[in-house]
């Protein structure tokens, strides 16, 4: 049993937030926490680097800077922006979600109303209410799991369901956005991986070459011109493509998750 004595915990929370108050990093969604601004930079985060977010956030918030405004953009214009950042159907479940939350009449304060919608899982849920409305509960990312390991509050072996109640015992109540964020801070800056050797849970596979990578590639070609035969897609796809059966894969999963759809005239597009 790990030692959760009150007098370490406080030790613990005390030595975070001093650092934290002399190295917070200055980011763009820090700044405004409004419900949508967290929504957005979440949704954003999920499975891609912060530096890779910071512009790309800028410039969605500046085109699309209300739930209203994104919930009325077609997704074409909405993958346009979302181009550089991967996994394109998080930019259609982002859409699809201020949609959603613009018919229920308010934005969901609820970790299990979050989660209705597509796309938000229990992390993201927890985060959405942590940032935006400061809520007394705790979530585990990379960055905050290795923290509480190197800091001996926590083993690798630990269940999703153990961190948790781990992060529970730890939370700075009263200042869960804070405590969040500087424990962020701090496993990027100082207990990084590479200076604890705390390896992460899972690894994303190999992107060159996957079709992962071809998929991306559809999207974005189909996001910047008018419907095209799947001729006209492979003689465009600028990543190595095998043969037509590996496209008309690629298009049969993007057809599932509703990034594209397939018109009368045998071309493809991006729907609305």
């Amino acid at each position: 049993m790990k030692n959760f004595h009150p007098d370490k915990i406080r030790a613990f929370q005390d030595e975070i937030m001093e650092w934290w108050e002399e190295n917070a990093r200055d980011l763009p969604w820090r700044r405004d926490t409004s419900p949508y601004n967290v929504l957005v930079s979440e949704m954003m985060l999920q499975q891609t680097q912060v530096c890779r977010v910071i512009p790309k956030f800028l410039e969605f918030i500046d085109v699309f800077p209300t739930l209203e405004s994104l919930g009325d953009a077609d997704i074409k214009s909405v993958l346009q922006l979302w181009s550089g950042l991967g996994y394109n159907r998080r930019a259609l479940w982002l859409r699809d979600a201020a949609r959603a939350i613009i018919e229920r009449g308010g934005f969901p304060e609820e970790v299990e109303e979050l989660e209705e919608l597509k796309g938000i899982g229990p992390y993201t849920s927890r985060s959405i209410l942590i940032f935006a409305f400061n809520k007394d509960i705790a979530t585990i990312d990379t960055n905050i799991r290795r923290v509480f390991i190197a800091s001996g509050f926590a083993d690798e072996c630990m269940t999703k369901s153990e961190l948790q109640e781990v992060g529970e015992r730890l939370l700075l109540r009263g200042r869960s956005r804070d405590w969040h964020n500087a424990l962020m801070d701090y496993g990027s800056d100082v207990l990084t991986s590479a200076a604890t050797g705390v390896r992460a849970v899972s690894q994303q596979t190999q992107y060159e070459g996957s079709s992962r990578q071809l998929r991306g590639a559809v999207v974005r070609i189909l996001s910047e011109s008018h419907p095209l035969t799947i001729q006209e897609l492979a003689d465009n796809v600028d990543c190595d493509l095998r043969n037509l059966d590996d496209l008309r894969k690629g298009l049969a999963a993007l057809i599932d998750e509703g990034l594209v759809e397939k018109t009368s005239e045998e071309c493809f597009r991006i729907p609305r």
